[in-house]
């Protein structure tokens, strides 16, 4: 399987220029993301006009989903001179800055440093070097792609955020100190590397290279004294291929033709650099490795010189992905994938997240071309496919990892303990460092020009942003919590550059920041002074649902629910989603589990007796999920699987594991009886997972029409903790939720804003959906004049308990629109106005 695929809806179009790959063909689409129509200002208009709710507070998880280093320690980076210059000697030291020297850009006097040429600058001209570079891979690209040069605006004025938000006045120099150094780093990378958009392609220089005449193998290793290419195209001889360093520590080969014209390395071999370094000899995979595999009964990986020729046959898994599961996420109504895990990563069971191999795609669900072929057919299904990156730590392997790769400890990362993730059990990046800044914005541009990837979920961003990294740190809004001695500033200054540089040559892609502290101006643009994301994931909510289904139903509180779902910054994006995809793993449990447990084994056939707890769950369930996308964000995202209450948890294959304390985590004896989804429970018509799905599919149909989630008008008319009622409205869409476990009531006035006729679009207790039928779809609804609920106007429902309805304004009828119901009809309707409570129990 490819582990962990989510299913996404974004409002976003994207271009179609960019997305095949060789001569594969792709075709053109249309999805919801239109990003160059929707400016700034149309997503979350200070958030939901629910007076309860604070606009600018942003609720903290009690369960810290972050957590990070105590111990900070300090940097020591030392010979300077191998690398152009460390960013800063102390990125946590704030200095004064004038904030009345900031107001123009052309007021902010950044230092001049010495003349210092770039570890790469004058590599071009070189006698082997003879005839144009091609890059690693020898892409057939059309002259369309071609002829469109990309290029990245100069810096804004980094002030918009002030009118945005005012309070940041108050934090000026901190964010002004931030947004000069972004600045200041930009104007050096311009000064010595040509521009951000050179500076991004890395990979076109370090690694391995092709041209016509042979191979250049580069790699930035400062502190070793000797390095030699080694590999079976020499049969592992340290003295056949020595490689010569240059003066910024940056060792290289070139290997020519062999005399019949064929590579000297041949496509499949097994590659390694052998340095001689500080802590002994020291065999290495190539930091810029583009594949590596682990061979069968082995622990480290393999580098692969990779170099496919054109008819070799595509393998398994990415295959299988994109030929079997693609179509469902296309059936489902999602319009973006995001795939997980895609980096290579030693440790399987880390879920992707132990990264050895930054640049090559996972050796386990196929080759780079199996990747690249997945990605074609997302793009010809008119699908966005994002990739989870992760830049905010290493695997400390060292065999086949970054970690002591030139026979040192701060290569890569900083030193001592603040280059170790205690909690993660990985290596921390100095973003202070140019060449791992060179390291890691090529290594975002890669996937991106290379498999096509539409944008990014960057992973573990809350921490990077913090010294502290989100460890039993409470976030509770307050602004000194996020411009402090605590921030990394080099840190936040990567994720400007990485997103200035993204958005810059790629305007179509999308960036999805993981952060859990909440920190302001994180989704507004970098040229406007903020971090530059597109989207904040809406962390909060899985958590609230978990911390709620721990409760009895008579302890959720609507207020409660309302404001976590609510509660994001004005102008400020977010992915919302019910559940994450660490609640499918073992050791951890699904909503559906939460709500069903063992009875999902027992009780979800069509022709056996259903239990109150199934009845109870699968009502829930669909309500939860509902909410989540009607009122959390302008994105909704789920977790392959969940949006039909899999029953069971995804589990890897793994041995046992000893903690450093002596405690043994049983494994599973390497089995793979669990690591798969049984997509065939949703699709089974016999089966009570078939509503589930069917359900999320009618949410993601009704966002497709509608366009709920990108509209501006979103206003939370009713929080009834004794009725447990909500009620919102979101476009032209009235949303009706009855949480209460048997109350259910006849004549139950809502509020809404426009006049109209009004007619049920969703109905969660639809029996398609596994419900209980008890509204009629043929109904019309008018409306009548009048406040209630704050609201001008108002209706008469039948609300079911546990069910969720939205009623639309019924827009292409004649007289339908702008009319309310004439005065005498009004009088007859108030008399029944009240509520009436019906008992029905339905599971508790």
């Amino acid at each position: 399987m490819v582990y962990s695929v989510s299913g996404l809806r974004l409002p976003c179009v994207l271009s179609v220029d960019r997305f095949s790959h060789g001569v594969r063909k792709t075709s053109s689409f249309s999805v919801l993301l239109k990003k160059d129509q929707f400016s700034w200002k149309i997503f979350a208009q200070k958030p939901s006009h629910d007076s309860d709710s604070s606009s600018v507070t942003v609720a903290a998880s009690k369960k810290v989903l972050v957590p990070g280093s105590q111990d900070y320690g300090s940097s020591s980076l030392t010979d300077q001179l191998e690398s152009p210059r460390t960013i800063s000697d102390d990125p946590q030291v704030i200095h004064d800055i004038d904030s009345e020297e900031m107001k123009n850009d052309e007021k902010v006097e950044i230092e001049e440093q010495e003349s210092v040429p770039s570890a790469l600058a004058n590599n071009d001209e070189e006698a082997h070097s003879e005839e144009p570079f091609v890059p690693f891979r020898r892409n057939i690209r059309t002259e369309k792609n071609e002829a469109k040069p990309r290029s990245i605006p100069p810096p804004g004025t980094g002030r918009k955020i002030y009118e945005i938000d005012p309070t940041l006045l108050g934090f000026r120099k901190h964010i002004d100190y931030r947004y000069a150094q972004y600045k200041r780093i930009l104007e050096e990378i311009d000064k010595y590397e040509g521009g951000l958009e050179a500076f991004s392609r890395g990979y076109e220089k370090l690694g391995f290279t092709r041209c016509e005449t042979g191979i250049t193998y580069r790699e930035w290793a400062p502190r070793a004294k000797s390095a030699a290419l080694i590999g079976d195209f020499n049969n592992w001889n340290p003295n056949a291929d020595i490689m010569s360093r240059n003066e910024f520590g940056v060792w290289e080969i070139f290997l020519p033709n062999n005399t019949d014209g064929s590579p000297p390395i041949p496509h499949g071999s097994r590659v390694k650099i052998r340095m001689e370094t500080p802590s002994g000899i020291k065999d290495s995979i190539p930091a810029w490795i583009k594949f590596s595999v682990q061979a069968p009964g082995e622990i480290p990986y393999n580098g692969m010189y990779y170099d496919p020729p054109e008819e070799e046959p595509i393998i398994n898994t990415y295959a299988n992905f994109r030929d079997d599961v693609l179509p469902r996420i296309k059936r489902l109504g999602y319009n973006a994938v995001q795939i997980m895990a895609v980096q290579e990563h030693s440790y399987y069971s880390s879920f992707g997240y132990h990264v050895t191999n930054f640049f090559a795609p996972s050796s386990r669900f196929g080759t780079p071309d199996d990747l690249k072929s997945l990605i074609d057919r997302a793009h010809e299904l008119g699908l966005l496919v994002l990739m989870d990156v992760v830049h905010s730590h290493a695997s400390k392997n060292v065999l086949d990892g970054l970690n002591m790769f030139d026979g040192t400890e701060d290569h890569y990362f900083h030193s001592g303990s603040k280059g170790h993730h205690w909690m993660w059990d990985s290596r921390l990046f100095n973003y202070g460092s140019w060449e791992v800044l060179r390291f890691l914005l090529s290594n975002a541009r890669w996937w991106l020009e290379e498999y096509k990837f539409d944008g990014f979920r960057f992973d573990g961003v809350t921490s990077m942003m913090y010294t502290h990294h989100g460890l039993q740190v409470a976030f509770t809004g307050n602004y000194n919590e996020y411009f402090g001695y605590a921030t990394d500033v080099d840190a936040v200054v990567y994720l400007m550059l990485v997103n200035h540089m993204i958005h810059g040559l790629y305007p179509e892609a999308v960036t999805i920041g993981e952060d859990v502290s909440g920190m302001p101006t994180f989704c507004l643009p970098v040229l406007d002074g903020g971090v530059g994301f597109d989207y904040r994931l809406h962390m909060a909510i899985a958590d609230k649902w978990i911390e709620l289904l721990k409760k009895r139903d008579e302890d959720w509180k609507m207020g409660d629910i309302v404001h976590t779902l609510a509660n994001r910054r004005w102008l400020e994006k977010c992915v919302a989603y019910a559940e994450s995809h660490d609640q499918a793993l073992v050791g951890d449990k699904t909503i559906a589990f939460w709500l069903m447990d063992k009875d999902m084994y027992d009780f979800m056939a069509l022709d056996r007796p259903t239990t109150p707890l199934i009845d109870r769950g699968i009502a829930l369930h669909k309500m939860i999920r509902l909410i989540t996308m009607g009122l959390g964000g302008e994105g909704y995202l789920n977790f392959m699987g969940n949006e039909f209450g899999h029953p069971e948890w995804i589990d890897f294959p793994r041995g046992d594991q000893r903690l450093p304390n002596g405690r043994v985590i049983p494994g599973n004896n390497f089995s793979y009886d669990k690591c798969r989804r049984r997509f065939d429970l949703g699709d089974a018509d016999y089966l009570r997972y078939r509503g589930m799905q069917e359900f999320d599919q009618a949410m993601q149909h009704l966002e497709a029409k509608y366009d709920f989630m990108t509209s501006e008008h979103q206003y939370i008319s009713r929080k009834d903790e004794g009725d447990r009622m909500i009620v919102f409205e979101r476009g032209n869409l009235v949303f009706v939720f009855n949480f209460h476990w048997h109350n259910s009531y006849f004549n139950y006035r809502v509020g809404c804003l426009k006049p109209g006729k009004y007619k049920i679009v969703l109905d969660s207790d639809d029996p398609l959906f596994g419900g209980f039928n008890r509204l009629s779809h043929n109904a019309e609804y008018f409306s009548t004049e009048g406040w209630y609920d704050d609201r001008p106007r108002s209706f008469l429902v039948y609300a079911p308990s546990r069910t969720a309805v939205v009623y639309a304004l019924v827009e292409d009828e004649p007289n339908a629109v702008g009319k309310s119901l004439p005065a005498e009809i009004c009088a007859t309707v108030e008399e029944a106005a009240e509520p009436v409570k019906e008992s029905e129990p339905l599971g508790h």
